[in-house]
């Protein structure tokens, strides 16, 4: 199903009463696991008593921790027999969380990616090249099954071996790339090397950006070099992994599929709702998951609905990009910071290349930022007058963004480390 014109344009009201039915029947599904039949109990919730959306705001969140805490199998509403595929995150942070698929959650989510695709124009003669990895990271597979059942040739090339990507893209004539926006700085930079010109060795289109927060700045920038529409994409493996917001054409925001999933933004300090068009935490209730459905996630993500209709006619809400998370926010001299902001900056300055990162550190028993740049190569050619002009012309965009004075250091390209998954953009060096 990846265009359903009377759902994708469905009015307000009909979309409310969609959800409305399946959020019912998620609630009794959700009551069948250990985790949601204690909750359920101990609160006196019952389901069949949620008879308006704005009920759900009688249930409780469910947090990561949470998830954590019924490791591995406290939140499973079906027999273990049923489930056909698990994905995990990376637990860098503590214990993986784990979330369960059967079959019919597996075909959704194939659904839901198509349609992501599908809207933005990526059709059955289309080549599609996937450049994220695969195993327990939900992107690889899950963009992998929504190509297959929009009908492309899909690649699963995985991530790395940036010249055989390249070659592959030039042999089969890929025309639709999906990958995260650090890797394809990446790329960029290696095409350059090997004297490709991805307008006339290539035949790509359209790319899909995702996995990790990036700016519009370096979404220009890929759009630029490669000559494609680069698309903004929104998921987390919680609520499956992509597929759960996309741009459609107009790239005025994300539409976040409302028949499968349960949008609201709170405060994340007094964890009441905010108004529309206001900047939130982002909390999201699966509407179909059979397996493992999640009742009010924290995602800990900062977004906010975009108010009014889209041009495109879809009804469906529409989530503006992803400015940073709760637990990303860095507070330097009493200022609130977050990554995405250097990285918005930085993009912005033509000497600047494809890689930087943010160091933190103490001086003086005062915390201190670091941010190493990485600059292209003809720049440490030029004299040292040069050099240092551009250090504090850097220097002075960052401060009048952050509000403080970071130190800045200029390095040759291929400097900093890379990392084959989610780019490290911050290492805290302040307790070491």
């Amino acid at each position: 199903m990846y265009w359903d014109k009377d759902l994708e344009t469905m009015p307000g009201e009909a979309l409310a009463a969609v959800q409305l039915e399946r959020l019912q029947g998620t609630l009794q599904q959700a009551g069948k696991s250990p985790h949601y039949r204690k909750v359920f109990a101990d609160r006196g919730i019952e389901p069949g008593k949620i008879r308006h959306l704005e009920d759900i705001r009688q249930l409780p969140f469910t947090t990561k921790e949470d998830l954590r805490a019924q490791f591995p199998y406290g939140l499973l509403s079906v027999d273990l027999k049923e489930v056909v595929r698990l994905h995990s995150s990376s637990g860098t942070t503590g214990r993986a969380t784990v979330v369960f698929h059967n079959q019919k959650d597996i075909e959704n989510w194939a659904d839901l990616v198509s349609r992501c695709m599908y809207m933005t124009g990526v059709r059955q003669d289309d080549v599609f090249q996937n450049l994220t990895g695969y195993g327990l990271f939900t992107g690889g597979l899950g963009f992998h099954y929504g190509g297959e059942r929009l009908g492309a040739l899909t690649i699963p090339s995985g991530t790395g071996n940036t010249k055989r990507q390249i070659l592959l893209m030039q042999q089969f004539g890929t025309t639709v790339i999906h990958l995260i926006p650090s890797y394809a700085m990446r790329l960029m930079q290696v095409m350059e090397e090997l004297g490709v010109d991805p307008a006339v060795d290539l035949r790509l289109r359209i790319a899909f950006l995702g996995a990790e927060p990036h700016s519009e700045e370096v979404r220009q920038r890929v759009e630029g070099y490669f000559g494609v529409a680069a698309y903004n994409s929104y998921g987390l493996s919680e609520m499956n992994g992509p597929g759960v917001a996309f741009e459609c054409p107009e790239k005025r925001g994300m539409h976040i599929w409302e028949d499968a999933f349960l949008v609201e933004i709170v405060d994340p300090k007094t964890l009441e709702p905010v108004e529309t068009g206001q900047e939130g935490e982002l909390v999201l209730t699966t509407l179909q998951r059979e397996a493992m459905p999640i009742i009010r996630y924290r995602t800990s993500d900062l977004a906010r609905i975009l108010p009014g209709p889209c041009p495109c006619g879809r009804t469906h809400s529409r989530l503006a990009r992803i400015m940073g998370r709760t637990d990303d926010m860095l507070i330097i001299k009493g200022v609130n910071i977050f990554p995405i902001q250097v990285e918005q900056t930085l993009m912005e300055i033509p000497e600047v290349g494809q890689n930087y990162l943010i160091l933190l550190e103490k001086a003086d028993g005062m915390d201190s930022m670091r941010i190493q740049v990485e600059v292209r190569s003809e720049i440490f050619e030029e004299d040292m007058r040069y050099l240092k002009g551009l250090e504090q012309k850097i220097t002075r965009e960052l401060r009048n963004e952050l509000l403080i004075t970071p130190k800045v250091e200029l390095v040759q390209p291929n400097t900093l480390p890379r990392s084959q998954g989610k780019a490290v953009r911050v290492e805290d060096r302040r307790n070491a």
